[in-house]
């Protein structure tokens, strides 16, 4: 997922998105530790698209702790 996608979507949505992200991470995690996942690189594309939302979600809750 880019960041210009998450970008668009409001701060609910954002931990939505990081909830479903961690849910996937763990699956895959679980997978792997029972020798069943294949593609491992998806464990690192999760891992890097848990770390850009949690970052998008900080510059918004930012921007909305400055505007007040």
């Amino acid at each position: 997922m880019k960041a210009s996608e998450l970008r668009a979507k409001d701060v609910a949505a954002l931990e939505k998105e990081i909830s479903e992200l961690l849910k996937a991470h763990f699956g895959l995690r679980m997978q792997k530790a029972t020798q069943q996942l294949s593609n491992h690189s998806q464990l690192g594309k999760v891992k890097r698209d848990i770390a850009r939302a949690r970052t998008v979600l900080a510059e918004k809750k930012r921007q909305q702790g400055a505007a007040q």
